[in-house]
């Protein structure tokens, strides 16, 4: 790989907001969601295509070929962290677009799954840009105060990624059945009917990958000033931001918890008062002050589980949602069961690629105004708590759309669509800022990260064989619903979970909104500053403690 390094003139000295870079950078940030999500509409018919076992199997295969992406992924994003820190975080960066445009192209001329499997694979391998990039954000900004700013455009950039993905996949795949005109069967399209949506991705990474070798200034601190540093690239130099990023579901951009946007597009501060430990007479306690804090508290511990539960049930909505929108409706018109859901909606590719994209806007329209009026008007905690318990059903009302008139579908559709992105859209950034808020101290916060990062993509990568297994399971039994009352329990599980979190007081949040909202204001007044002084009793206990810390301090 070349060292791409840049000279000085073209590094910006200044502090002024960093406008241009972090345009080209969310051109290259854009590429990936909408390579990511542009599969989903198609993936089950795709898979039914390739003849795999039985028809019936299908939602099986579909969630490996979807989870095997954020497998691999998972599996080499601390590798292209630390390479970026010895090579540049531009190479690694153009590296992993290139590597997607080419897992695009594998699967697009995909003979049969395993082709496709290994192109899905290999583009999670050779893609590390999440944690890169939201590595390269913090060193473009000069400014604290442009950090909120800054932080917020990549989450704002994904989600519109997430619209524009799924609407080329949808109307994009099998053109030669919708559009024949255009698209002959015998023709190239016809043979490969994946082909165009891939390779209509594939060019706009291609332009991201121009754009970006052209225009885009290296940020590494130590790769930005001469070209007689050859021997940095067998050196190990470590960034200030965790380079393995936390993320939910596809509707969640990668997150680092430095961040102060925690995966929104909004301004999110937190007011945490201050606790003095003192003695009975007035001395401080150096003792306690000298020893090293615990990452993983019980409470950090509790809400890194809680952000994987909600991770995989999260991910199996995506995954189940275009499967079930698209799976025949064979439920006889004499039976009138609840249970009698032997099949899906029957809907095709392209409206349900249409009806994913809709669901994008709506998510962003959530987070922009909703999620900052809710969490100004009930406080974080009991925001968490509300939609926490609330999640089961978002799963559970959705299997009963099949059993709406023809003329109720689509409302059913968009209802059980809405009530799913109010609850998971405000989940995700709440549970991210109590995870903040639980850290014992910032020198651990990285360890945190990468706890909470290695859950959420243990989840994302289990949850969409796991679905599409119940979904067969259920087709054999004849009630497709089993698949999405399963992922209800395990959001019932996560209900049951809150019993288990301490939630921590003396600490406020405020969100400002993206946009301005009436019902959201922005307060500009500072917090008052508290103080809790804590008084302990010098007992043999405290002596102890305090020699076993000296001890140590001897040692070492």
């Amino acid at each position: 790989m070349v060292l791409t390094r840049q000279p000085r003139s073209l590094v910006s000295t200044d502090d002024s907001f960093p406008t241009l870079q972090l345009f080209l950078l969310a051109i290259c940030r854009v590429a990936e969601p909408i390579a990511l999500t542009s599969i989903f509409p198609y993936s089950w018919v795709m898979v039914k295509d390739f003849h795999m076992a039985n028809g019936s199997d299908a939602s099986f295969y579909a969630g490996i070929l979807i989870s095997t992406f954020s497998l691999a992924e998972a599996m080499t994003g601390m590798f292209w962290g630390s390479l970026s820190d010895r090579v540049g975080r531009k190479p690694v960066l153009l590296c992993g677009c290139f590597g997607t445009m080419l897992s695009l192209l594998l699967v697009g001329l995909a003979p049969n799954f395993w082709v496709a499997l290994v192109g899905r694979a290999l583009g999670g391998a050779l893609n590390g840009n999440i944690g890169v990039i939201q590595t390269m954000v913090g060193e473009l900004v000069k400014r604290p105060e442009h950090e909120p700013r800054a932080y917020a455009i990549m989450p704002f950039v994904w989600s519109i990624g997430t619209i524009i993905g799924p609407a080329i996949g949808g109307l994009l795949a099998r053109p030669s059945e919708g559009y024949p005109s255009l698209f002959p069967a015998e023709g190239l399209f016809g043979r490969f009917p994946y082909l165009l949506p891939n390779l209509v991705c594939s060019v706009l990474l291609l332009l991201s990958i121009i754009g970006g070798w052209l225009f885009l200034q290296e940020t590494h601190p130590e790769m930005q000033y001469s070209d007689d540093r050859i021997h940095l690239f067998f050196e190990h130099t470590s960034a200030e931001q965790p380079l393995l990023a936390t993320s939910g579901a596809t509707a969640n951009a990668g997150v680092d918890l430095r961040a102060e946007s925690y995966g929104t597009f909004n301004q999110v501060s937190i007011h945490e008062d201050e606790n003095w430990d003192v003695l009975a007479d007035g001395t401080s306690l150096a003792w306690k002050k000298s020893q090293k804090p615990n990452a993983f508290t019980w409470r950090v511990t509790m809400l890194v589980i809680a952000l994987a539960i909600f991770t995989y049930h999260s991910m199996t909505y995506d995954h189940l949602l275009p499967i079930f929108l698209q799976d025949e409706n064979t439920r006889s018109p004499g039976h009138h069961s609840l249970l009698d859901i032997p099949g899906g909606v029957g809907l095709s590719t392209q409206t349900v690629g249409m009806i994913m994209s809709t669901d994008g806007i709506i998510a962003l329209i959530i987070q922009s105004l909703i999620f900052p009026a809710l969490a100004s008007w009930l406080g974080v905690w009991r925001l968490f708590v509300i939609v926490t318990i609330l999640h089961p059903i978002a799963y559970f009302m959705v299997p009963f759309i099949a059993l709406l008139p023809q003329n109720m579908i689509f409302i059913g559709i968009y209802a059980c669509m809405l009530v799913r992105n109010i609850l998971s859209i405000i989940d995700y950034p709440v549970l991210l800022i109590l995870i903040k808020q639980a850290s014992p101290s910032d020198s651990v916060l990285g360890k945190i990260n990468g706890l909470a990062a290695s859950a959420g993509a243990a989840s994302r990568t289990i949850a969409p064989p796991i679905a599409g297994f119940l979904y067969s399971t259920g087709a054999e039994l004849g009630c497709t619903a089993l698949a999405w009352w399963g992922s209800s329990l395990v959001a019932l599980l996560g209900a049951v979970q809150l019993w288990f979190i301490q939630r921590k007081r003396n600490s406020s949040v405020a969100v400002a909104p993206a946009v301005p909202c009436h019902y959201a204001p922005i307060l500009e007044q500072p917090s008052s500053d508290i103080v809790h002084i804590i008084v302990t009793d010098f007992d043999a206990e405290t002596d102890a403690a305090r020699a076993d810390v000296g001890v140590a301090s001897v040692s070492q």
